[in-house]
């Protein structure tokens, strides 16, 4: 008997999503021996994006309210995660989500806070976009160029893995700091002659104007992890909240993967976005159920750390190990 052969990358996904769902598996079962004990804190402050399908699916069907009944939950928007977990840094914000770069930008700066879970890669959801008639056709056309790029965010790595494929050095572009919304402008003005830049703000772009992709996360080998990140002291005063998180933001996700025209309505109805701009952006997204950082995740962002020190974009080296959670094992019943 013959057994179908699996590429190697889609056998290392397949593994972390089975170790992740192992991970989440073991958190969940705690949360639902323990849900009847769970108090919520007086307030929660959650930090969300457009691109926070799980968080914007909880907030849209008031599940969280549900849950902790006695408890204040406001839910704050931001365009990109370094804006996030500055607010979450000054104490504004108790729980958010970001991609890869806004963590490692805000450790070296000295930010006290806590990485307590993670999704799985999603290399499809982040690109290198030029205009259709732009000149550039390969890396290597990005010398001199102006790019557009949030300062910080998983597009700064993205640019980063551009520059490096391209056989050039960092002092050979020129990165041009706008958030989503100004660098589209510029992009369409031409004011800049490439921008990095994620989804939906991706989506969005590909169906209004047609850009012709550069390079995707996948192309450069960028992960494009996201990362659930907390303030230290609602850690310490309430893991048991974060496991009902981590349940209620993987059920979610499978409302996403299970029930896509009901997802992709609540994004939708929130977002103010066109239901076929979110319909593409989730259908580059795999199936994302929150789980506690495994060891591949950790060193998936350590070599995203070290890339920005050696580039000189942060100030010093950092050890991200050191400030992901590692909750204590609970007894299982």
């Amino acid at each position: 008997m013959t057994h179908p052969t699996i590429h190697p990358e889609r056998r290392r996904a397949l593994q972390l999503l089975g170790i992740t769902a192992f991970s989440w598996a073991l958190a969940s079962r705690y949360a639902h021996a323990q849900s009847a004990a769970v108090q919520g804190p007086e307030l929660l402050r959650i930090g969300y994006q457009k691109s926070a399908v799980n968080l914007v699916i909880l907030k849209q069907q008031g599940v969280l309210e549900k849950r902790f009944p006695g408890t204040r939950i406001s839910w704050l928007e931001f365009p990109a995660g370094p804006q996030l977990l500055e607010a979450l840094s000054v104490g504004s914000l108790e729980f958010g989500l970001t991609g890869d770069s806004p963590p490692v930008f805000a450790q070296a700066a000295g930010k006290d806070q806590l990485y307590v879970g993670a999704e799985p890669p999603k290399p499809d959801s982040s690109a290198l976009l030029v205009l259709n008639d732009s000149p550039l056709r390969k890396l290597p056309d990005l010398k001199g160029r102006r790019i557009a790029v949030q300062k910080g965010s998983s597009a700064h790595y993205l640019l980063v893995r551009a520059v490096e494929r391209a056989g050039l050095q960092w002092a050979d572009i020129q990165p041009v700091y706008l958030t989503p919304a100004d660098a589209r402008a510029a992009f369409e003005r031409k004011s800049v002659d490439a921008w990095a830049i994620w989804d939906p703000f991706y989506a969005a772009t590909e169906l209004a104007i047609g850009p012709r992709v550069l390079a995707t996360g996948r192309d450069l080998a960028s992960s494009n992890n996201s990362f659930y990140l907390a303030a230290r002291p609602f850690v310490q005063a309430h893991p048991q909240v974060l496991r009902v998180l981590f349940e209620e933001l993987s059920r979610a996700d499978r409302l996403a993967q299970e029930a896509r025209k009901d997802a992709i309505k609540l994004i939708a109805d929130f977002s103010g976005l066109d239901a076929g701009v979110v319909s593409l952006f989730i259908q580059r997204r795999p199936s994302s159920p929150v789980g506690l950082l495994l060891p591949a995740t950790v060193a998936d962002q350590q070599r995203v750390a070290d890339a920005f020190f050696k580039l000189g974009l942060i100030p010093k080296p950092v050890n991200v190990a050191d400030i992901v959670w590692r909750p204590a094992a609970p007894a299982l019943t």
